[in-house]
């Protein structure tokens, strides 16, 4: 199985590339995210390799938060290597966190090839899906408990939702009052 590689890039297309690597050419699929950050010609990409019947293929990350996020969202029943690869080309690992985390449909469903049930069934699936670091995770935590409690308050979801992504406290007890202010403006 191959997991990475370390090569120069031959050819570069928005959604693919083919990387040389001692000698042999490899086509790999990329997001659009991933293609607009490779500035160099030698790169080294994290791989996932995914074998059918009929074909071998490669899809390439710079970033080990995008192939997390391309792992996860494959595993899920309806979503293959396309959709995930238009997900991540779609949203940042951070953003898509953000969306999971509020169980925002509307956003999901901007995706192509991404429609209402299938938007509700990654939400549901992935309601636990976060990025690596403890600075996201504690971002993260915060939101959903300030989130709750602006929900158990009597805001609406989608409001609150929005009211907290303009808010800069760290701390929930902070981030509460802070988006008190501004509802009640």
């Amino acid at each position: 199985m191959i997991v990475g590689l370390v090569g120069r890039v031959v050819k570069k297309e928005p959604t693919s590339l083919q990387l040389n690597v001692g000698g042999v050419i490899y086509e790999v699929f990329v997001s659009l995210n991933c293609s607009s950050k490779i500035i160099s010609d030698e790169i080294t990409l994290e791989i996932t390799e995914i074998i059918r019947e009929d074909a071998h293929n490669l899809y390439g990350f710079l970033d080990s938060n995008e192939k997390k996020l391309f792992d996860t969202v494959i595993k899920i029943n309806g979503v293959g290597p396309k959709v995930a690869l238009a997900i991540c080309s779609t949203f940042t690992p951070s953003s898509f966190t953000q969306i999971v985390t509020s169980n925002d449909v509307n956003m999901l469903k901007r995706v192509p090839g991404i429609g209402p049930k299938g938007a509700s069934r990654i939400l549901v699936e992935l309601s636990g899906f976060i990025v690596d670091g403890a600075s996201n995770d504690e971002v993260t935590n915060i939101n959903i408990e300030a989130s709750l409690a602006l929900e158990s308050l009597g805001f609406k979801k989608d409001i609150v939702t929005t009211i907290l992504k303009s808010c800069t406290s760290t701390t929930t007890a902070e981030l509460v009052r802070e988006a008190l202010r501004k509802l009640q403006k």
